[in-house]
């Protein structure tokens, strides 16, 4: 890839370093987490953390910890009301780092584009690449020296 291909890349893909949060992965990354959203979500309207808890199985200090990672992620909004905290789940904003996250990638990754030996390489003007498979993640044909590459 030449000088002018980096600085390029680099220009498109600039923004992706930024949607690529950390605190956002690993707030979505626990079966845990991910079933106490789907209740909050579910439920269509801000719920305290007790209703959230009830009937997932979890205590409710842990619940309370989930919910605190979700929300420093700004995946949901808490409130204390009393002695009561609610949560409810930040749609648009979710919605929105996920939209910006997906144009990002499409931005940096075009379709059509693929790994070849490490390095990236314009598409084809031939027929469409090969599909990268499981297995088989540069798109060749097994050999018999590579019995690990296969085709699906």
């Amino acid at each position: 890839m030449s000088n002018r291909d980096n600085k390029r890349t680099a220009a498109c893909c600039s923004g992706l370093q930024d949607l690529l949060s950390p605190k956002l992965f690993k707030a979505l990354c626990d079966p845990r987490r991910l079933a106490l959203l789907i209740r909050l979500a579910e439920a269509g309207e801000p719920c305290t953390v007790g209703v959230i808890a009830d009937g997932s199985g979890v205590d409710m200090s842990v619940v309370s910890r989930h919910l605190a990672i979700l929300r420093e992620a700004g995946v949901i909004q808490c409130e204390k009301r009393g002695k009561e905290v609610w949560c409810v789940v930040q749609t648009q904003a979710v919605v929105k780092i996920l939209r910006d996250l997906a144009d990002a990638l499409e931005a940096c990754c075009p379709e059509g584009w693929r790994v070849n030996a490490g390095k990236s390489v314009s598409p084809p003007s031939g027929p469409p690449p090969e599909r990268l498979e499981p297995g088989n993640p540069v798109g060749r044909k097994p050999s018999k020296l590579d019995p690990a590459l296969k085709i699906a």
